[in-house]
């Protein structure tokens, strides 16, 4: 009875109620932090309903953590946590098991927290507490370095989701953008030493490229560093220590670094990639523009002398060549070419999709790509039609004297560099005459000849690359790396020329325009004049 009127007083005495106040009677009130205790600034009437009644009535609701943080509840409703209490969970994790009482809670952006929050979820995930508490991120929290990532920054904070779960942070969709938030930040990577290109290398990759495709299967940040033992790789024990990339690496690829090292991963360009693969690379970036350029020089200046002729000149063209040589596709020249023809542009299409998967003209390609890798098994279709027509031609060849005596209009002659100049230098102006052109001219024996010596670079590139375990497992991964460049090159050379030479020669050349007709009917236009 003397602590009722003890406390009544106090009340009158203050006019309303304080943790002070409150405190007199409930020990709870002496609980808060007043430095770094989350709930310090509230009166203990913002969360105790019906305080002012005394004495306070039986059995008072116990105040939610909800009705201030709604949102936040919500949000924790629809995690693992809330769903296993609503399934009669009674061990799930509540505010109170991760915050402590509404009391004891902590800013849960101090250092104090977060240090803290490992062992919390160690509670429950002991396992994996003991594996981040010896990594690199582990290491760092209990360093006290206020950037290491923790728990809470990698699974989420109250919407915790199942890392099987699309919508998880740990998802394998969405460990890129996980891990990058730190691994792609300067100012952290200059902070403390980290290298700075590791997500750019990551997403030129093809693991990199197939994932931002959206697989759910390709290797990730963690399928290589691990999830929660994250070691550096100097660290014999690290899951990337050059000793154990074999058996990392090999998880997906079967017998790799069995004969050489695996050497480097993330490769930068004009850093760390090889002397083989950098000269490769600089060959290709200095032939593209060059035999492109020369191409578009040749092409656009013969259309401005034909365009202009037929603008101006009364006279129609003389024929451009004799009726002998007019049968230009034999039949089963065309069916080929058909193949050929349909067969490059999937492969172009398709291949560029990996390349550059966020062009719309790449999404009915990559819209499957999280269930089912449709772009991958139409690639492969359409390189498998372009191989059998390659083996097809060499044998058609050796079979039929008719395809082999019109093969051999196509052999390079020392003539044909002599045309091919002159024709250039009177495209451009130089030359006023223009020079006579052969029946299968350079034009044609330059396009047959790129269409042999590209099929043989992309079949054979594109095998190891199909067959990257076996290259793996006996060839090193730099191999791989010049296997991969090559193909990407030469695809971009090959699907250029096709535009500006090919295209030019079969469709916008005015003496053809709109449309060369001889692989369709084997005959040129260009013999009805």
């Amino acid at each position: 009875m003397a602590v009722r009127i003890v406390c009544l007083g106090l009340w009158i005495a203050w006019a309303g109620w304080g943790q002070e106040t409150c405190a007199q009677c409930h020990e709870e009130g002496k609980k808060f932090d007043p430095q770094a205790g989350a709930h310090t600034a509230l009166s203990c009437g913002t969360c105790h309903e019906k305080h002012e009644e005394y004495p306070h009535a039986a059995k008072l609701a116990k105040p939610a953590c909800s009705n201030c943080h709604a949102d936040i509840g919500r949000e924790e409703a629809k995690g693992v946590h809330g769903l296993e209490r609503t399934r009669g969970n009674a061990g799930a994790p509540d505010c109170a098991v991760c915050h402590g009482s509404a009391h004891e809670a902590l800013k849960p952006r101090t250092q104090a927290f977060r240090t803290g929050v490992p062992a919390t979820c160690g509670m429950c995930h002991d396992e994996v507490a003991k594996q981040f508490a010896a990594s690199v991120h582990g290491r760092a929290l209990a360093r006290g370095v206020p950037q290491a990532p923790l728990c809470t920054d990698c699974h989420g904070e109250h919407s915790i989701q199942k890392h099987s779960s699309s919508a998880s942070p740990a998802s394998p969709g969405q460990v890129r953008e996980t891990c990058g938030g730190c691994h792609s930040d300067l100012r952290l990577a200059r902070k403390f030493g980290l290298p700075a290109d590791r997500v750019l290398s990551f997403d030129a990759s093809f693991h990199g490229l197939a994932a931002k495709a959206g697989s759910q299967t390709v290797a990730n940040c963690a399928s290589c560093h691990g999830v929660h033992n994250i070691l550096p790789s100097s660290d014999r024990n690290s899951t990337i220590h050059p000793a154990n990339l074999p058996t990392t690496c090999g998880r997906c690829h079967t017998g790799a670094g069995q004969r050489f090292a695996i050497g480097a991963v993330h490769l930068a360009e004009g850093r760390n990639e090889s002397t083989a693969l950098r000269w490769v690379r600089q060959f290709y970036l200095l032939a593209i523009p060059l035999v492109i350029g020369l191409m578009f020089l040749h092409n656009a200046g013969d259309w401005v002398r034909k365009a202009a002729r037929m603008r101006f000149s009364a006279s129609p063209p003389a024929a451009a060549f004799d009726t002998q040589y007019e049968v230009r596709m034999l039949g089963f020249e065309r069916i080929e070419h058909a193949l050929l023809g349909s067969s490059f542009i999937i492969l172009a299409w398709t291949g560029f999709a990996l390349k550059y998967p966020d062009h719309f003209w790449a999404a009915p390609l990559t819209m499957w790509e999280t269930s089912w890798p449709v772009r991958s098994y139409v690639h492969r279709a359409a390189a498998i039609v372009c191989t059998v027509v390659s083996v097809l031609h060499l044998f058609s060849l050796w079979v039929s004297p008719d395809l082999r005596r019109h093969w051999m209009s196509l052999l390079p002659r020392w003539a044909d560099i002599i045309e091919g100049s002159r024709r250039f230098l009177y495209n451009l102006g130089i030359l006023s005459a223009p020079p006579p052109r052969s029946p299968h001219s350079y034009v044609e024996k330059a396009e047959y000849w790129a269409v042999v010596w590209g099929a043989a670079v992309m079949i054979l590139s594109g095998v190891m690359l199909w067959a990257n375990n076996l290259v793996m497992r006996w060839l090193p991964k730099d191999a791989l790396d010049i296997a991969t460049s090559i193909h990407y090159y030469e695809a971009v050379l090959a699907t250029l020329a096709i535009v500006v030479w090919h295209f030019y020669f079969v469709i916008f050349d005015p003496d053809v325009y709109p449309m060369d007709t001889a692989w369709l009917t084997g005959k040129s236009k260009k013999k009805a004049k």
